[in-house]
Formats: C-alpha cells, sequence, structure tokens
C-alpha cells in the first residue's frame, strides 16, 4: 500500500471484489485484447478507480485484461462517485457515442431515452433528425442535454406523425431519411400549403424523380418542382 496526497493506492489479484457500476458502457473485446497485447509486452503499472462499493469508475477495460493475464491490479477508491464521474473520466480519454449515452440512460430506466431508443428503431433516421422530430430545431441544446441525462421528448405523438409521414417516400426514394430530406419534409408538413397526399400522388407518376441533394434548399426546390407537376396553380414551397 502506497499513500500520495492521502488517497491510497492498493493492490490486489483479488479481481471478485470488483463490480461493473450499472449504466457504464460495455466492455470493448477488442480494447482488452490491445491492452493484453501490450501487457504480455511491457507491463506498466496503471491504477484504476473504484468507489466505496468497489464498482469500477475509471478502468473496467485494464481491470479485465488483467484479470484474464493473471496481473495485480491497483486500484483507488474515491467515496460517491458514480455513473456521472465515469462519463467525465471516458470523456478525458475516448468520448462515449451516442448509443453508448443511449445504452446508459436506458439501463438507468429513464423514460425518455427509452421512448427515444424506441422512437429511433422503428424509424431509422440520424442521432440529430431524432431530436428534430421528438425535440425541436434546437437540436444542438437538446444534444447536451442527452448527453448530461437531462433529455425530454416535447411531443412523441407528433414526432410519430412526422416519422409515418417521412416513412410513406420510403416506397419512392431510398434517401427518405438522408439528413437534409429529412429536415426538408418537416419543414413542409409545417406549411399548410403542402399536403403529403398529392405529393405521394406526384411521386406516383415521377418515381425516379427524387434524388439526392447536398442541402436542404435543393430538397425543397426539387420537391417543389415534383409538387407542381402538371399544377394549374403552382405553389412556392421554399419559403
Amino acid at each position: 500500500m502506497n499513500k500520495n496526497n492521502n488517497i491510497e493506492i492498493n493492490e490486489t489479484t483479488d479481481y471478485g471484489r470488483f463490480k461493473f457500476l450499472h449504466g457504464n458502457r460495455n466492455v470493448n473485446k477488442n480494447h482488452v485484447q490491445r491492452l493484453k497485447n501490450s501487457m504480455t509486452k511491457n507491463y506498466l503499472h496503471t491504477v484504476i478507480t473504484v468507489n466505496e462499493n468497489y464498482e469500477v469508475i475509471d478502468g473496467q477495460h485494464r481491470l479485465t485484461a488483467c484479470s484474464e493475464l493473471g496481473l495485480p491490479v491497483k486500484y483507488v477508491m474515491l467515496e460517491n462517485y458514480g455513473l456521472k464521474e465515469v462519463q467525465t473520466f471516458n470523456a478525458m480519454t475516448s468520448n462515449w457515442t451516442t448509443g453508448q449515452y443511449l445504452d446508459s440512460y436506458c439501463t438507468k430506466g429513464y423514460q425518455d431515452y427509452i421512448d427515444y431508443k424506441r422512437f429511433k428503431l422503428k424509424y431509422n433516421l440520424s442521432h440529430r433528425e431524432n431530436i428534430l422530430l421528438l425535440c425541436s430545431p434546437d437540436i444542438r441544446t437538446h444534444e447536451e442535454k442527452f448527453k448530461n441525462g437531462s433529455f425530454e421528448i416535447i411531443n412523441y405523438k407528433k414526432a410519430c406523425y412526422y416519422g409515418d409521414e417521412l416513412s410513406k417516400v420510403a416506397e419512392f426514394y431510398k434517401g427518405y431519411n438522408r439528413r437534409y430530406f429529412v429536415r426538408a419534409i418537416y419543414f413542409l408538413l409545417n406549411k399548410s400549403e403542402f399536403s403529403m397526399d398529392e405529393f405521394l400522388q406526384k411521386l406516383t407518376f415521377q418515381r425516379t424523380a427524387l434524388v439526392d441533394c447536398v442541402n436542404r434548399d435543393s430538397y425543397l426546390s426539387l420537391i417543389e418542382e415534383i409538387y407542381n407537376y402538371k399544377r394549374r396553380m403552382k405553389i412556392n414551397l421554399k419559403y
């Protein structure tokens, strides 16, 4: 046992005393194997962090590698540390992915994250487009809330309406879930002049008309052209 700045550094091969924190991201087997290969060549002692319940706050991959190789584990104990500190530690090394945040908060039973996951699986949209439909165009603010655990869905029923309308286009356009197309349709569904039924009808006569575009405005121009096909009263859908 060593003591440094009043923090005790302990060492053990009793791996069974350690537990993985409920809600932490899953162990990456490939990362563990890379650590094992490195440790086999040159084992450098590193210290993992646990809380008073021996739940691993930082170092679950190193712990796994050491246990599989039978190497001693050095650890420090910091009381009252939990999931927030886990995320902070991990952010300093490698950022969590959206999926890891989602799985973490779903595991903790956060209902808005469970509903988000259900919506994501149903409509197969990207993270930012999910937030757009579930919350609001203020995507950046909701992204930060998504990471810190305070994410709230504003209107799930209306988001499903958007998702259902988008899905109707899949028959005519395989890129129906592309970022800028989603944003174009979101914009149009909030315009009284636009009718999705009329748009779909026009697509039955122009099945190859929808193509990939580089931004939302380009999609709006293309959709307007399709929408006004053989229409006596042309409608401006871009503004």
